[in-house]
């Protein structure tokens, strides 16, 4: 077996594991998630559908964003395409590589270099975290008001202050002396960081990519709101817009698959906090990864339309 499809492996069982620990555990009323289910309302499903499309053309222009920061250009159309394949991929099939790893494919077929490849790829989700690291920020003063006086109010400006000092350590890892670029994961993460600071350095793109990282995670916000509608799960705007977020930030953890088993554990434990009873928030979770899911397999077709092969993108992300 391959490093990577243990990884995945691995992945696997966390997000099996989690997702049986929660139906174990919590208090879920089957016959009200049935009721959920069968009273499903499809204009709501309809409108996560829309949203996430206009998310699919946010994070393209974010992409493209830090690609032209770094020099290596790619018209917005091919990056659409790309990035919708991506989605496909990261949300369907199982693979031992992820939606990144097709789109560092991808991207080399259309004309980038192997290194713009890689780096674009890195900084795109370092600009997606970052934004979220700040919309998380932005929002604490809200969340507060929510979480009260718990220990909850103080995991997420931890994780924000771990993602920020990641970044900065990534920026800084540039200026290790010579003698150490011989070793071949600090030589790498070397080119990564020049390129890091050829964003974060250009303050017309850094705001850019970081903005977009922002409004890509507020409209997965207006997706789950939507979810919460359709299942006719009462919640404001303002609380999806304020809780999953952080949700959002706890599920990047790259510990699970596509964040299954993660999302709906902090679904629960977040929107416990408005309100929410741990079935819906549960069947909502899981009902707003189906959603993405089938937004996503448009994504398939595009992958066979183009005539690539599965394995030939496997063999050279490897």
């Amino acid at each position: 077996m391959n490093k990577k499809l243990l990884i995945f492996a691995l992945k696997f069982i966390v997000s099996t594991v989690l997702i049986w620990f929660i139906v174990s555990n919590f208090e879920l009323e089957l016959e009200l998630v049935k009721a959920r289910l069968e009273e499903i309302q499809y204009t709501y499903v309809f409108w996560a559908f829309a949203v996430l499309g206009v998310q699919i053309f946010n994070n393209s222009v974010r992409w493209m964003i830090v690609l032209n920061a770094i020099h290596a250009d790619l018209h917005l159309k091919i990056i659409i395409k790309i990035m919708y394949i991506a989605a496909f991929f990261n949300q369907t099939l199982p693979s031992s590589i992820g939606g990144d790893g097709f789109r560092i494919f991808l991207s080399r077929k259309a004309g980038i270099d192997v290194k713009s490849a890689i780096t674009g790829v890195m900084l795109e989700r370092i600009a997606t975290v970052t934004g979220l690291v700040l919309l998380v920020a932005a929002s604490q003063p809200f969340l507060l008001a929510r979480v009260g006086d718990n220990a909850a109010k103080y995991i997420f400006p931890s994780l924000a202050g771990i993602a920020l000092f990641g970044i900065l350590g990534l920026i800084l890892l540039g200026f290790l002396p010579k003698r150490f670029h011989a070793w071949r994961i600090i030589g790498w993460l070397t080119l990564l960081a020049t390129d890091t600071r050829k964003l974060f350095f250009s303050p017309i793109h850094a705001f850019k990519a970081i903005l977009l990282g922002a409004t890509g995670n507020i409209l997965l916000a207006v997706v789950a709101f939507f979810t919460f509608s359709a299942l006719k799960i009462e919640v404001s705007f303002l609380d999806c817009l304020v809780l999953v977020p952080p949700v959002m930030l706890i599920t990047i953890l790259p510990i699970s698959i596509a964040g299954w088993g993660v999302r709906e554990g902090a679904m629960i434990g977040a929107f416990a906090f408005v309100g929410v009873i741990e079935s819906d928030a549960f069947i909502a979770s899981l009902f707003f990864g189906f959603v993405c899911i089938i937004f996503s397999l448009p994504g398939g077709l595009l992958w066979l339309i183009d005539g690539h092969k599965r394995a030939k993108a496997k063999k050279e992300t490897d």
